[in-house]
């Protein structure tokens, strides 16, 4: 009788974690009177604006209703441009497209992969016509933005920033006065926005948040969230005899105590969409964040154990690592979504890690390049460095519940293949 071989656990890029703290949270909110629209969904926005140190924070459906409410309320409009980056998640870009802008990509700095401030700069001064109106520089990987140098830069051409900050929650980077900026805490960008998609750091299932310090556009994202109708009496604009449903009379009625609106008036004002997000949602999220500190620093702990491991393989660089870390502190500025290398036979590696049984992924094909982007004029050699780093870009496991046991069999997978 043959001896049965050992079945080997797949390892994925990514993964949610889910503890029993999680699924205890999420069997209240089913006990409770409230699925969607109660009280989990605002405990869960005043956590996390507490968390990056925002002002405001509205929860949304997911990171792509977040990026489209955020165009909506900044005011994107057909002939409008905007700034982006190509190595991003299409959502970055697609949401100016759905408010008939148009895209405009600028470079990668290769060492950060982080959206090149010089490219945009040279973008805007030849932008005559003033018709750029806004950029999306995106945290990508986990790498914060500079935020100040591009605030400076945007205020010296009128222009709104939106933080794609998706890969980022509890990152930061250093200010020039050596203090840290945390990603989404407005201190620098107009809005932020986050996803917690199961891959996240923080996992509903589906859904993301917006962070400003904005009041103003703040309540506009609340309203363009729920269909574009408000509760707020103070910005009605009938009359308190229509609400009520009487007949109109020759003067309005006194707004008094004992004349007071009806509960069940409201008004749509403007077109919005239903990009809610339930309470089961929120009250998931809500006990994930108890933990995002610490799956924080075990995603850090992988990385350095990854940057050792790869210090002795000639065909493996991880660049984004060695710049994040080239000063202190700023090594624990990183909040690392992803783990990137780039690498020689790029196709080779990434079909052997799968014959393991691990399943590596590509963090982005440059957006200027898909077909649709084509369709705009967006031509291969357009942008250089991000079509370069394509070429050999690779994401490693990375999650707080991966074990050291399955990181070393990642590794020595990966010696193996360039041995």
């Amino acid at each position: 009788m043959k001896n049965k071989q050992k079945s080997v656990d797949i390892i994925p890029y990514g993964k949610q974690n889910i503890t029993q703290s999680d699924i205890d949270a999420v069997v209240e909110v089913l006990k409770s009177d409230y699925l969607t629209q109660g009280p989990a969904v605002k405990q869960f926005e005043d956590a996390f604006a507490e968390y990056v140190g925002a002002k405001y924070a509205v929860a949304v459906a997911n990171g792509t209703a977040a990026l489209h409410l955020n165009a909506l309320a900044l005011g994107v409009k057909p002939g409008d441009k905007v700034i982006t980056t190509p190595i991003t998640f299409a959502a970055s870009a697609n949401c100016v497209r759905y408010c008939g802008g148009e895209v405009v990509f600028a470079d990668i700095d290769p060492d950060t992969y982080l959206l090149d401030i010089n490219n945009v700069r040279a973008i805007l001064e030849k932008d005559v016509n003033k018709e750029v109106k806004g950029i999306i520089p995106v945290d990508f990987a986990g790498r914060a933005v500079d935020l100040e140098a591009f605030r400076k830069l945007a205020d010296e051409y009128g222009l709104w920033i939106i933080e794609d900050s998706c890969h980022s929650p509890g990152g930061y980077f250093i200010k020039g006065n050596g203090e840290i900026s945390k990603c989404g805490s407005g201190e620098f960008a107009d809005l932020a926005i986050f996803s917690f998609h199961p891959v996240k750091h923080i996992a509903t299932g589906e859904g993301g948040m917006i962070t400003t310090n904005n009041e103003e556009l703040y309540h506009k994202l609340l309203e363009l969230r729920t269909h574009g109708i408000t509760r707020d009496q103070d910005k009605f604009q009938k009359t308190l005899e229509f609400a009520k449903g009487e007949p109109r009379t020759a003067s309005s009625e006194p707004r008094t105590a004992n004349n007071e609106w009806p509960a069940w008036y409201m008004e749509m004002q403007t077109l919005g969409y239903n990009y809610r997000i339930s309470d089961i949602n929120c009250a998931l999220g809500l006990s994930q964040l108890q933990r995002a500190a610490e799956g924080l620093s075990r995603r850090q702990e992988i990385a350095a154990h990854y940057h050792e491991a790869f210090k002795n393989i000639p065909q493996v660089t991880d660049q984004n690592y060695e710049a994040a870390n080239s000063q202190q502190p700023t090594a624990n500025g990183h909040a690392y979504h992803l783990y990137v290398i780039e690498t020689e036979n790029r196709l080779g590696l990434y079909n052997y890690l799968r014959e393991h049984k691990i399943f590596a992924q590509i963090h982005y094909i440059p957006c200027h390049l898909m077909p649709y982007y084509r369709e705009q004029g967006w031509r291969e050699g357009d942008l250089p460095y991000a079509e370069k780093y394509y070429q050999g870009c690779i994401s490693l496991p990375m999650y707080p519940t991966l074990t050291d046991e399955d990181q070393t069999r990642v590794i020595n997978i990966i010696k193996d293949f360039y041995s």
